[in-house]
């Protein structure tokens, strides 16, 4: 991750004792923390890998199933008698306005707890109890909870809707997760049409606080994009996509 390495330079540079090497990690270090903290780069970085946006009006069909994907709450904490959202509660919120329209007929949410060491509830038993209280019928609401990645929600989505393949389906997740979610649900052979939410993006700034302040916003972006990134070289390495 980059602040990782920019920490790892500066140390670096703290513990080499030649003048040269010094210097060379200080000033690189230095480059690439203001690089990596601009918020105009990393909004543009941002927008170019975001999959765009998708106005209710321009959906011209109905789909059998909207298939939300977790990854948004923090599963974890106490009292469990209440969801707490991460930066990504507009998949939840989208989902039912997509439900509401008439776009899609039924929720499929997918998503265990997504820790290989630590215990947590599953995501997609917080999901439904919030779209629930959005008013949308449990009778149109299924449930995949033990998928620990997106690559197993595919096969476990493909298993549950094996008897609906040729029904039109709309995969629903963060724009910057929706390239790794399309190309893993493709190779376990459901073709679904995506809806993008949870945008970091931000209309393009030509101002002096976008161009020349450091953000620390725009190493959460970086952080965000490096994280996908090496998910999608490690799923392709694995054979996921």
């Amino acid at each position: 991750m980059p602040l990782t390495l920019i920490c790892l330079a500066f140390l670096l540079s703290l513990i080499i004792k030649k003048p040269r090497w010094k210097k060379g990690l200080l000033l690189s270090s230095f480059i690439a923390l203001l690089f990596f903290s601009n918020d105009f780069i990393a909004n543009e970085a941002m927008k170019a890998w975001e999959l765009p946006v998708t106005p209710f009006d321009e959906i011209k069909r109905s789909y059998a199933y909207g298939i939300l994907l977790t990854g948004v709450t923090h599963n974890d904490r106490e009292p469990a008698d209440r969801v707490y959202f991460t930066h990504g509660a507009d998949r939840v919120v989208h989902t039912a306005e997509l439900y509401k329209r008439g776009i899609i007929n039924r929720i499929l949410v997918t998503g265990g707890t997504g820790r290989l060491i630590t215990e947590g509830r599953p995501e997609a038993d917080e999901l439904v109890k919030v779209l629930e209280l959005m008013g949308i019928p449990k009778t149109d609401i299924l449930i995949e909870n033990e998928s620990r990645n997106t690559y197993e929600s595919a096969i476990r989505v493909k298993d549950i809707l094996k008897d609906a393949e040729n029904e039109k389906l709309m995969l629903i997740t963060s724009a910057f997760h929706l390239r790794r979610t399309r190309a893993c649900f493709k190779k376990v052979g459901l073709d679904a049409d995506t809806f993008s939410t949870d945008f970091y993006t931000h209309p393009t700034q030509f101002t002096p606080g976008s161009l020349l302040v450091p953000n620390p916003d725009a190493l959460v972006i970086w952080h965000k994009l490096f994280k996908e990134w090496l998910g999608i070289s490690a799923y392709w390495v694995a054979g996921y996509i």
